[in-house]
């Protein structure tokens, strides 16, 4: 649907769009759409000017969680089994003026001199969008649906994440103040998990979040949320993870969380968790546990911190490693593993793997009791029963 000329009347006044503009330019065509379209023209206008126009239904739908445009102008969603094509296809004019009109929505600026963005929408949505010539074709969109619902440990344990009786011990791992990182894939579950983890946070320590985009639901009545923010055109105003990591220390944290640990942000997360900052935590992409250390490496290498630095601080600093994975649209926590040391070297060792109808023990099992202490452990493997049905 085109714009009606009240619309565009509107946009010449200068009037920014909302709810009750867009309700009002609808009733004034009333005349010529008949009272009972004007609520059907509210919707579409308001999708066009204030929502996510074609997007829009996808980005409703309870299950997607993730929505792109490629620059051919074909739509794809992510329903829990990955992304697949929906058949439409936008006009490439169509696609720009939607990606240049979210990211003012998002208080980014998007143009040949600043072409690609990324930022938080109105609605908790995470927005990336880039133009030609850095990607081929025409403009390309990826949106994040924030996520509908945030579930405790044991929501968690009834969808089939991990068995019951590791609510007790995740839980566990909290209370004691152990520090540690979710690894994981892009779409596996790592925020889900961290967000439902910081609920078993003491009410009386106060939780400093410390995020690029903001991304993590909390169940907690003491959290303080600080949000990096990206450079203008200009190429003034960036604020870094470094730098609100700085600020964090300064805030009389109890807890120190990172969303996500991506970058130079490594070198002031470490020293933190090695200067008595007890109970730390975050998230970091790695394929596998293991994977985990050569990750810390390569972030701190942007820093200039040598293997053998960021590896002592590693070891001294993070305890456990829990790893989600996602298989054919099924988020699962992997395994717990322990971080030792290997001579000064750290070593990420298992102590448990969930194997959907079994836990295995691993040769980090006994360290792990240690940690949590044994009550947490009990009838912690073993065979478990899946969700609705027998093992």
């Amino acid at each position: 649907m085109s714009l009606s000329p009240a619309a565009w009347g509107r946009a010449r006044e200068g009037l920014r769009p909302d709810a009750a503009r867009v309700l009002e330019v609808a009733r004034e065509e009333s005349a010529a759409l008949g009272t009972h379209r004007v609520a059907t023209s509210a919707r579409d206008l308001a999708a066009r000017v204030l929502g996510a126009g074609p997007l829009d239904g996808w980005l409703a739908d309870p299950s997607v969680t993730d929505v792109a445009v490629n620059g051919d102008g074909r739509v794809w969603v992510d329903r829990g089994r990955g992304m697949e094509c929906v058949g439409a296809r936008l006009e490439i004019e169509e696609v720009r003026a939607l990606a240049v009109r979210l990211a003012g929505a998002a208080g980014r600026r998007l143009d040949e001199a600043s072409p690609w963005v990324d930022g938080q929408l109105p609605d908790g949505g995470r927005l990336h969008a880039v133009l030609p010539p850095l990607v081929a074709d025409g403009p390309h969109i990826t949106i994040r649906v924030p996520a509908r619902s945030h579930p405790s440990l044991a929501d968690l344990a009834a969808s089939g994440m991990f068995p019951p009786s590791w609510v007790r011990l995740l839980s566990a791992l909290v209370e004691r103040r152990r520090a540690f990182v979710v690894s994981g894939g892009t779409g596996a579950g790592k925020t889900t998990l961290l967000a439902a983890l910081l609920g078993c946070v003491a009410p009386t320590d106060r939780v400093v979040l410390v995020e690029d985009v903001r991304e993590l639901h909390v169940a907690h009545p003491h959290v303080v949320r600080l949000e990096a923010r990206q450079a203008n055109v200009e190429g003034f105003g960036e604020v870094s993870l470094t730098v609100l990591l700085r600020q964090a220390l300064r805030m009389r944290p109890d807890r120190i969380v990172v969303g996500e640990v991506r970058g130079g942000e490594v070198r002031e997360l470490l020293a933190a968790l090695n200067t008595g900052h007890e109970g730390g935590c975050g998230t970091v992409h790695a394929n596998a546990p293991e994977d985990v250390v050569a990750r810390f490496e390569a972030l701190g290498a942007l820093v200039g911190l040598s293997p053998a630095a960021v590896g002592v601080q590693l070891a001294a600093a993070v305890e456990v490693v829990l790893h989600v994975s996602r298989t054919s649209g099924v988020r699962r926590l992997e395994s717990i593993a322990v971080v030792d040391r290997m001579g000064e070297a750290p070593v990420v060792v298992t102590a448990a793997r969930w194997l959907g109808g079994r836990v295995e023990r691993g040769p980090a099992w006994d360290r792990l009791r240690e940690l949590v202490g044994r009550p947490a452990l009990d009838g912690c493997d073993g065979r478990v029963a899946p969700p609705g049905g027998a093992a």
